[in-house]
């Protein structure tokens, strides 16, 4: 039960992840041209990467 929870919970993040991705685009772009960078991609490997492993078991 305990890893139906967390794996409903992983699953929840990394699809905050992702809108919060989209969100933050014009950001990012705005960013980008200034010579930074979001590490969101970064955030959205981890989390996903979390998912699988968790969903494999």
């Amino acid at each position: 039960m305990i890893s139906r929870v967390y794996r409903a919970t992983l699953f929840a993040l990394y699809q905050l992840c992702i809108v919060i991705g989209i969100v933050a685009m014009p950001f990012a772009i705005a960013t980008r041209q200034a010579g930074l960078s979001l590490p969101i991609h970064r955030l959205l490997s981890n989390v996903e990467q979390a998912y699988e492993t968790a969903h494999a078991q």
